[in-house]
Parts: C-alpha cells; structure tokens; sequence
C-alpha cells in the first residue's frame, strides 16, 4: 500500500501541501513542549534536563519499530522509502559544525525558528548567524564543493552497510534507548537543578 504518494494513493501535487501541514503540527509541537527555549535545549549538554534526547530517542524508536511492523503488516514496503544519500565527509563536517552551533547557541535549525516565531531576540541572532553561513556556503561552493562531495557511498542505511538483519539493530536501538534514559536520570540526579 504505502508510501502513499509513489503508489498513487495520493496525487503528487498534495506533497508541498502535506509538508506544510507536517512542519506546523511539528512547530506546535516543538513549542508546546518547550523546545523553544534554548535552556531546555542546553540542558542535554550541560546534564540538568534530558527532555530532548528522551524526546527525539522515543521518537526514533517508535518510527522503526512503526514502519518495520507496517512493512511485515503489508502496509508499506520499506523498499520504496527514500534513503538520503550519504557524503560521509561532509556529513562529519557538517555535524561537527552543527553540534558547536547547538552547545553554543542552544538552538537547532528547527527550534531556532520556533523560538523566532514567538519573538525571541536570541533566536533570532541565531537564524541570522544561519543565513551568514548560508550565504557563505553558497558563495564559497566552489571551494567547498570537493569537501560536499566526497566520499560518496550511496543511498545506504547502516543495515545495508554491515549486512546486519534490520529487526536485530531495531531490537539493539531498543535497549540502547532504554539504557540512555536509565543513564539520564542517575546524571540528572546528580547534576544541580536549573530553574527557567
């Protein structure tokens, strides 16, 4: 059955659509949870509030577990999902810059903009510091480009990568989640509490 667009369950026009309603709902979310807050986002970091690894982690593991039952159910075929292509260089780069950025400024790309869209100040030098480097990165392309390009590998997944059976490395990521938040609250416990 799915995904539902590739089958032509529905038309391919809905995409920008469908994306659109996903990143508000997500916003709302992000907001509703607090994740506009740069403190809250620190706190990963620094070990007084674990929220966004528990968060995202549960996030990780419900979609796997999720799409991998709808695969065995018949309702999707995890063939035809779209698998980013992976640059490993600039994808070691990239997260290096982007976890600095992150302990520095206490925002993500996303959570930057849902703390603009409610008028924080530091957000917004934030997203502005985003755009210079935008601006940047795409003035400086060609200096850049062998970086951004290298060290192709494919449209791969871990799982394709190592030949590891996908229910076994979902069963692992499992226990690696549960073992993340145990970890998480004996730090929490030990670390002052910070009011905001």
């Amino acid at each position: 059955m799915g995904p539902l667009i590739p089958n032509d369950l529905i038309p391919v026009e809905w995409d920008s659509i469908i994306a659109i309603f996903i990143g508000i709902c997500f916003g709302f979310v992000l907001e509703s949870s607090g994740f506009s807050s740069s403190r809250k986002l620190a706190g990963v970091f620094y070990g007084y509030d674990f929220a966004v690894l528990k968060v995202f982690f549960t996030a990780a593991v419900v979609s796997v577990i999720g799409i991998y039952y709808m695969d065995y159910l018949g309702y999707l075929e995890v063939a035809q999902l779209y698998v980013h292509p992976t640059f490993l260089w600039g994808a070691i780069i990239g997260g290096v810059i982007m976890g600095i950025g992150f302990v520095a400024g206490g925002f993500c790309p996303g959570t930057s903009l849902c703390a603009v869209a409610i008028g924080k100040l530091d957000a917004w030098v934030y997203v502005a510091g985003i755009m210079i480097g935008v601006l940047l990165f795409s003035e400086l392309f060609t200096y850049f480009e062998p970086i951004y390009d290298g060290f192709f590998m494919g449209n791969i997944t871990l799982m394709d990568s190592f030949g590891w059976n996908p229910y076994w490395v979902i069963f692992i990521f499992s226990i690696v989640a549960i073992a993340a938040f145990a970890f998480a609250d004996v730090v929490r416990k030990r670390v002052k509490k910070v009011f905001y």
